[in-house]
């Protein structure tokens, strides 16, 4: 059930947010929005349903036995690591177990079964942040979460189950039991964050999405240079603006109810580095990363050589994260690559100095990167980074890109380039700033929000185009 779907702006969102915030007593409402979420949840995908209830129930369990283990003890350490490998085992089972046995396929002789297992909806989100608390109780940070309504509340609420942002405990825990009761100031905030993401999706990420989708999807002999860049930006703003529009909808639902979930992008095509990139991209997974598995590993405490070695472990945890496929892990591998030649000086010496040589680097990078991001394969994605370098040797190909390319889209793609961070910044700065701040919560915003609520519905009523793209992973 994505938040752009009809059934959800119409019926359920309606039939949770209105008792939803009638309900006063945090308690009543915390039980109220776990079944909502359940509910929620079940209607997406009912079959694996009692896993997200299983891995509910034991790591609330673990966490209670946790909690009343001496720190530090050996009863402690085993009682994290069997969390631990109950969560990577079920993520490993689901999402990697006919990935390494197309692996071995290769390695070894004849032909292993497979599994055909499908994957749970939202799995890498709850499974990280079933590990975060875990990790953090063992830590020391908070005491184990006693209540097993208020830990599933924490684990399945549904505006961050499917595609996140990634939430510690730490930042959720304190709000189950205080936090702001729903007012009308914080429902028009948090309105105003979820309409925008809405079409940020449905107008933008969706019309970019079908251009690029045919790119993507056509003959690689008919693809010349043009055709790739086409597809290759169309397709870095479609992710940007799909998987932002699913966090600032998420984000604005959470504030409805009066909780406050943390951001999870910053302008990122405004990057100058790969390294920059990573602070403002999908930023409650770097942290993850950086706080669960990089400083754990060593971080830069240990020397450059293990520095460079813990970063492509980083980022390739991070491709295997995205999607089980050797594609996803050249991607990572791609990242880490850039972030070390930046680290060696590229960054401090010529990126930070020249900021315009910096954000063409930064651009290509990202687009580049994508590519490889969306391919099937290794081999897809050469061809077309081929294509789009050496357009010369492809000149014979006729895309007939106005065919593959609607008006719609190229008007879809101006907005996205101005709203990817050139409006940002000439708001920052002088009668730009001003103009920003009277349009805030203004009667023409309020007009403006309405048309693109208005617009949503339409091309939502007209097109089947709907699934957010980060629920897969």
């Amino acid at each position: 059930m994505a938040f752009s779907s009809m059934l959800f702006l119409w019926v359920f969102f309606p039939l949770v947010l209105i008792p939803g915030m009638l309900i006063r007593r945090t308690r009543l409402q915390n039980l109220f929005l776990l079944l909502a979420s359940l509910v929620f949840y079940a209607w997406g995908d009912v079959r694996y349903f009692p896993l997200l209830l299983l891995l509910i129930l034991a790591n609330w369990g673990t966490g209670i036995l946790l909690g009343r283990a001496a720190p530090g003890t050996a009863a402690a350490k085993a009682l994290l690591s069997l969390g631990v490998l109950l969560n990577l085992g079920a993520l490993g089972y689901y999402k990697y177990a006919d990935f390494f046995l197309n692996t071995l396929d290769h390695i070894l002789p004849g032909e292993l079964p497979r599994l055909g297992v499908a994957l749970p909806i939202g799995i890498s989100f709850f499974v990280f942040q079933a590990l975060t608390y875990l990790i953090d109780l063992y830590r020391g940070r908070f005491p184990a979460r006693r209540s097993l309504p208020d830990f599933a509340l924490y684990m399945a609420f549904f505006p961050r189950i499917m595609s996140g942002p990634i939430i510690r405990y730490a930042e959720f825990g304190d709000q189950l039991d205080h936090r702001p009761a729903p007012s009308a100031g914080m429902f028009a905030a948090g309105l105003r964050r979820f309409l925008y993401g809405i079409g940020k999706k449905v107008i933008l990420a969706d019309t970019l999405g079908i251009a690029a989708d045919r790119i993507f999807g056509m003959d690689m002999a008919a693809m010349n240079g043009a055709a790739a860049w086409t597809g290759a930006i169309f397709y870095t703003l479609q992710l940007y603006y799909d998987f932002s529009g699913y966090s600032d909808s998420a984000i604005g639902i959470a504030q409805m109810f009066g909780f406050r979930f943390p951001e999870n992008f910053n302008y990122p095509y405004l990057s100058r580095s790969v390294t920059e990139f990573w602070r403002r991209w999908h930023m409650t997974l770097g942290t993850w990363f950086r706080e669960y598995l990089y400083i754990p590993l060593g971080g830069n405490r240990k020397g450059t050589l293990r520095t460079y070695v813990n970063l492509f472990l980083v980022f390739a945890a991070t491709g295997l994260w995205h999607g089980a496929s050797w594609s996803f892990v050249g991607w990572g591998f791609y990242n880490a690559f850039f972030v070390i030649i930046e680290r060696m000086g590229l960054r401090k010496r010529v990126l930070d100095r020249f900021a315009l040589i910096g954000h063409i680097y930064g651009i290509l990078t990202f687009v580049v990167g994508w590519v490889f991001f969306r391919v099937d394969s290794l081999g897809q994605g050469l061809q077309m980074v081929k294509r789009m370098f050496l357009p010369w040797l492809y000149t014979e190909a006729d895309p007939q890109l106005a065919a593959l390319v609607p008006a719609q889209a190229v008007f879809a793609c101006v907005l996205a380039v101005l709203g990817a961070g050139v409006l940002h910044r000439l708001s920052e700065r002088g009668r730009g700033a001003a103009l920003a701040a009277r349009w805030k919560n203004s009667l023409p915003e309020a007009v403006f929000l309405a048309c693109v609520l208005f617009l949503s519905f339409v091309l939502t009523a007209g097109s089947s185009y709907n699934a957010f793209i980060y629920t897969r992973f």
